[in-house]
C-alpha cells in the first residue's frame, strides 16, 4: 500500500474514480435501534429545550437553547435517551444526541414553512447539518462577496465513489437545487467540477457550466480546483477571498429534494471499503454507527485494525465502532494492522521527496519542523503555510513517517481558531 519514489525521479500515481466505473446501486441500511447526532457547540448547562425522554419527529430541527443559530436535523422518529458532552476533533467539544428509533417516521413539517419564501437564513437554519454539510456563512459575509458557485462533483480523495454516484442518479436534485441557489443568491455563474473522462456524462443534463480537471490525484481536490479555475489559492478567509463558494454536489442535491418535497434529507450515501480494497455503495441514515454498516458488508474489525472517514490519503481515524456516521462521511475504510505504515516521531532526514512531491511547491521539509513545534504563525508566514492544498501526498512518501498532514490541518485550524477569537475581541 505505501509506495515511495526510490529512483528521484518517479512519483506515487493516483487516479480518482470516474462516473463510467460506478455500476453498484447503494445498499439500503435498515434504521438502526438508535442513532446519535451532534450538535457542534458545548454543553455547557442543561438545555431547556432538549430534555431526555423527549419526542423527536424526523426532520425536525434541535437545538440546545432558544434562539441558537447552531442546531441539528433529526434523521429518525424516536426518543430522546442522552443529552451528553462530546470531544471532537482538534479538541472541540460538541454536543451528542442519542435517539432511540421508532419502527416508523412522522415527518417534522416546519421546513414546508419556508418553501415558497427560500432565503440564506432559510438554508442556514436547516441544511449545515443535512447530506453534504454545506457551510453558508461565505455566502452570507458581505465583505467577501461571491461571484461564483463551485460544485464539486467529485470526491477529494481517491477509492470514493459518493460524490460521482450524486450526480449520476439525482441529477434532477442538483437541478433543483441550483435554481434554489440561483434565486435566494443572484449569482448566475455556476461551475459544476468533474474528473475529465466523466465530463461526457454530465454534459447536456445538468444547468451549469461543466468544468473538467484532471482525474490524477490531487488534481482535483478542492483547493487545487480553485486554483486551477482562479489562477491562485485562498488566504486564510478561505474560497471566498477569491470570490468563490465552494459547495458538494450532495449538498446541492439535498436543497433541491428539500424543495421539491418539503421534507429535510436525512440519509447519506457512502462508499464503504473492506481490509482487500473492494468498494461497496450504501445508503443510511446520518448517526447510523459504523458498525452496522460494516456488518451489512461483512467487515470484521480485529484488534489494531484501523477505521477511517474518508479516503487513504486525507482520511481520519476513528476509535469506535460505534461512532455515527455524519453528514460529511463520504466513505469508512478499515485497513488491516497487517498492512498499517505507522506513525513514528523520527526526525527529519532531509530526503526531500515531500519537496518533490508536492504539487504546491511548499518547502515541507522546512515547515514541518515549525508545526511539529507549535509555532504555527511563524510556519505561515515563512513558509506560506494556506498555498498547502492538504493532498497528503507528503506524508505517504516521508522517509520518517512523520504524520505532516496532520500537522498542517492542526495548523490551520489553531490559526483560524486564534484570528477568529481576535476579530471577536475587536467587535
Amino acid at each position: 500500500m505505501r509506495k515511495r519514489s526510490f529512483f528521484g525521479l518517479s512519483k506515487p500515481s493516483f487516479h480518482y474514480e470516474l462516473a463510467t466505473d460506478i455500476a453498484a446501486t447503494p445498499v439500503a441500511i435498515p434504521t438502526p435501534e438508535t442513532v446519535q447526532i451532534y450538535i457542534k457547540q458545548e454543553l455547557t448547562r442543561s438545555s431547556k429545550i432538549l430534555k431526555t425522554g423527549m419526542s423527536v419527529k424526523t426532520g425536525q430541527r434541535l437545538q440546545l437553547n432558544e434562539g441558537d443559530s447552531i442546531g441539528t436535523i433529526s434523521s429518525v422518529t424516536g426518543t430522546i435517551v442522552s443529552i451528553e458532552p462530546f470531544l471532537a476533533d482538534y479538541g472541540q467539544t460538541w454536543t451528542a444526541i442519542t435517539i432511540e428509533t421508532e419502527s416508523s417516521d412522522i415527518m417534522d413539517t416546519e421546513f414546508a414553512d419556508f418553501i415558497e419564501t427560500p432565503s440564506l437564513e432559510t438554508l442556514n437554519r436547516f441544511f449545515p447539518t443535512c447530506p453534504g454539510e454545506p457551510d453558508f456563512q461565505p455566502l452570507m459575509d458581505e465583505r467577501n462577496p461571491v461571484k461564483t458557485i463551485v460544485i464539486y462533483g467529485g470526491n477529494a480523495d481517491i477509492l470514493i465513489d459518493t460524490g460521482l454516484l450524486v450526480l449520476k442518479t439525482k441529477a434532477d436534485a442538483v437541478n433543483e437545487g441550483i435554481e434554489v441557489l440561483r434565486k435566494i443568491t443572484g449569482i448566475e455563474e455556476v461551475v459544476i467540477v468533474v474528473p475529465e473522462e466523466s465530463v461526457q456524462n454530465y454534459s447536456g443534463h445538468l444547468d451549469a457550466r461543466i468544468q473538467s480537471v484532471s482525474s490524477q490525484y490531487p488534481y482535483a481536490q478542492p483547493l487545487m480546483v480553485l486554483y486551477n479555475l482562479t489562477g491562485r489559492l485562498p488566504d486564510e478567509n478561505g474560497a471566498a477571498s477569491l470570490g468563490t463558494y465552494f459547495i458538494r454536489a450532495e449538498a446541492v442535491a439535498s436543497i433541491g429534494e428539500a424543495f421539491v418535497t418539503g421534507r429535510l434529507p436525512v440519509n447519506k450515501t457512502i462508499t464503504v471499503i473492506d481490509k482487500q480494497g473492494n468498494k461497496h455503495l450504501a445508503c443510511a441514515r446520518i448517526g447510523t454507527p459504523v458498525g452496522k454498516m460494516l456488518d451489512t458488508f461483512g467487515v470484521e474489525v480485529n484488534d489494531q485494525d484501523k477505521i477511517i472517514f474518508g479516503g487513504p490519503m486525507t482520511g481520519n481515524a476513528i476509535y469506535s465502532e460505534d461512532l455515527p456516521i455524519g453528514p460529511d462521511t463520504d466513505a469508512i475504510m478499515v485497513q488491516d494492522k497487517a498492512i498499517i505504515p505507522l506513525y513514528s516521531d523520527y526526525p527529519c532526514i532531509n530526503c526531500g521527496d515531500c519537496v518533490h512531491i508536492c504539487p504546491a511547491n511548499v518547502p515541507v521539509n522546512l515547515i514541518v519542523r515549525f508545526l511539529a513545534a507549535g509555532q504555527y504563525t511563524e510556519g505561515a508566514d515563512m513558509y506560506d503555510l494556506y498555498s498547502c492544498i492538504e493532498c497528503g501526498l507528503c506524508s505517504y512518501v516521508c522517509s520518517s513517517r512523520i504524520p505532516i498532514y496532520q500537522y498542517i490541518k492542526l495548523a490551520k485550524y489553531e490559526l483560524g481558531r486564534i484570528t477568529s477569537a481576535e476579530e471577536m475581541n475587536e467587535q
